[in-house]
């Protein structure tokens, strides 16, 4: 696959070297030849620098490893070499005291296809820091990390899916792309966990066999609801 990358930043730098490493075709691009020289170096393989432009022209895959407030603009003057591109969009749109900036309006992500109407804008890779996704592979408590993918077009969903198993990830179905808002806000709502809270984010949510509420009692077997007369079972 021929991957163009937008930026020369944390982000770039740790997806663009697990696609590299797996045999895709990486071009790199940035404002500043020299930070784009000196990324696709460290990055090795067949990773090559190039104009912001060049990388989107190049790429069938393009990542917008951008920050959010750049975002819109940088795509928008490239719409022509966008056209018909899969745009992976994985910036946070964060602001002071961990306030979503895109509150009560379009997501980044819906933002970035407005932008540019013509490319299949897809939203994944935004949950974690830039140094998970060096990790090769993400496995934690012996499970691989899960990664959502919010996007409207099959084929452009089929190619991120690819991407994120090339990460040592599983890929998730997150819907539409009118469902990566939540993404953003869940982003936000870690990082302030995270960093103001120094909370275990983990924790916060139940085991799968759990999500519905506790099991229900089957025959021959009492559920832990209803063992106890005191417990949340009784009415």
């Amino acid at each position: 696959m021929r991957i163009g990358v937008l930026g020369t930043g944390n982000m770039a730098d740790a997806l663009a070297t697990h696609w590299a490493r797996a045999g895709h075709e990486v071009t790199v691009g940035g404002r500043d030849a020299d930070k784009a020289e000196r990324l696709a170096t460290r990055i090795g393989g067949s990773a090559k620098p190039a104009s912001l432009r060049a990388a989107a022209e190049f790429g069938q895959v393009v990542l917008a490893a951008l920050p959010y407030d750049a975002g819109v603009s940088v795509a928008r003057g490239l719409r022509a070499d966008l056209d018909g591109k899969v745009l992976l969009d994985c910036s946070n749109p964060v602001g002071p005291g961990f306030r979503l900036l895109t509150e009560g309006g379009p997501s980044a992500a819906r933002q970035l296809a407005a932008a540019v109407p013509g490319a299949h804008v897809v939203k994944a890779f935004n949950l974690c820091h830039e140094d998970v996704w060096r990790m090769w592979p993400p496995v934690f408590d012996g499970r691989p990390l899960a990664v959502p993918v919010c996007g409207d077009d099959h084929a452009a969903l089929a190619r991120v899916r690819e991407l994120v198993r090339d990460v040592g990830c599983e890929p998730v179905a997150g819907g539409g792309l009118e469902r990566a808002g939540l993404l953003e806000a869940t982003a936000v709502l870690f990082i302030a966990l995270w960093v103001a809270e120094e909370a275990d984010v983990q924790a916060i949510a139940p085991p799968l066999a759990y999500a519905a509420g506790p099991a229900r009692s089957t025959p021959g077997r009492v559920s832990c609801a209803r063992s106890s007369p005191s417990g949340p079972g009784r009415r």
